[in-house]
């Protein structure tokens, strides 16, 4: 089969749990062959990969920690070795600590950048070269615009989180004569949040008064993959999260 007849080549970090397994069930179905990148949960991976392939699609699990960059671009020169390219990067991780700031120390805050953001660049950077043009990359974000708000609860979280919107509008701009399209979906308040609040009280901060749901997150991300003219964009999937 030549590239140009092969399916597209998805990668997802963070794909073997929660919403990440939720998106690397949607790309299955959207025909994406999947490579499902996770750290230390490779239970559910080889499961999830067991899953797709029983669904007809191409899958495969790689270990990595995207906080280093050495385990990246080892990931990345496998994908080139294996499938030769990658059409859509999703940087799905999200670590939350949600501690005080004031109890946050430097080797947490290290970690939640690594993770969040450096892990978002390395994976872009090493993606980019085996990205065709008309490819696209879609990160994970945070609704609203709670990375400039005072949140003494999580702070870390947050400042990867801006700063990664801040890449993404850059990649946006510098990548787009190759119409590659970089956008980033924010999600609110989901039912798996650690920190959510109980349902007679959600209304109070989500005004359609539900926690969202990954199949809203996914929806979101499926609407970006077909919306040709849509680069640099944060999409809030949060029901008005703190509007």
């Amino acid at each position: 089969m030549s590239p140009a007849q092969a399916p597209p080549v998805a990668v997802v970090t963070g794909g073997a749990r929660r919403l990440g397994r939720r998106l690397c069930s949607m790309l299955a179905a959207r025909g994406y062959d999947l490579v499902v990148l996770y750290r230390t949960s490779e239970g559910d991976a080889r499961s999830l990969v067991r899953e797709l392939e029983t669904a007809g699609r191409r899958a495969r699990a790689l270990a990595a920690d995207i906080g280093v960059e050495r385990d990246v671009a080892a990931v990345f020169d496998d994908v080139a070795a294996a499938e030769g390219r990658v059409d859509l990067l999703v940087n799905n991780v999200g670590n939350y600590n949600p501690q005080p700031v004031t109890r946050l120390d430097p080797a947490g805050w290290d970690a939640t950048l690594a993770a969040n953001l450096s892990g978002a660049f390395y994976c872009c950077h090493h993606a980019l070269r085996l990205m065709p043009d008309g490819g696209n990359i879609i990160s994970i974000g945070m609704a609203g615009l709670e990375g400039i708000r005072a949140n003494v609860h999580g702070a870390d979280y947050y400042v990867s989180k801006t700063g990664l919107l801040v890449l993404t509008r850059a990649l946006a701009k510098a990548h787009a004569g190759r119409r590659i399209r970089v956008n980033m979906v924010s999600p609110g308040q989901l039912e798996n949040s650690v920190d959510l609040p109980p349902p007679d009280a959600i209304g109070k901060w989500v005004p359609l008064g539900r926690a969202g749901r990954l199949d809203d997150v996914a929806q979101a991300v499926g609407y970006l993959l077909d919306a040709s003219y849509v680069t640099g964009v944060n999409i809030d999937v949060s029901g008005g999260y703190r509007l």
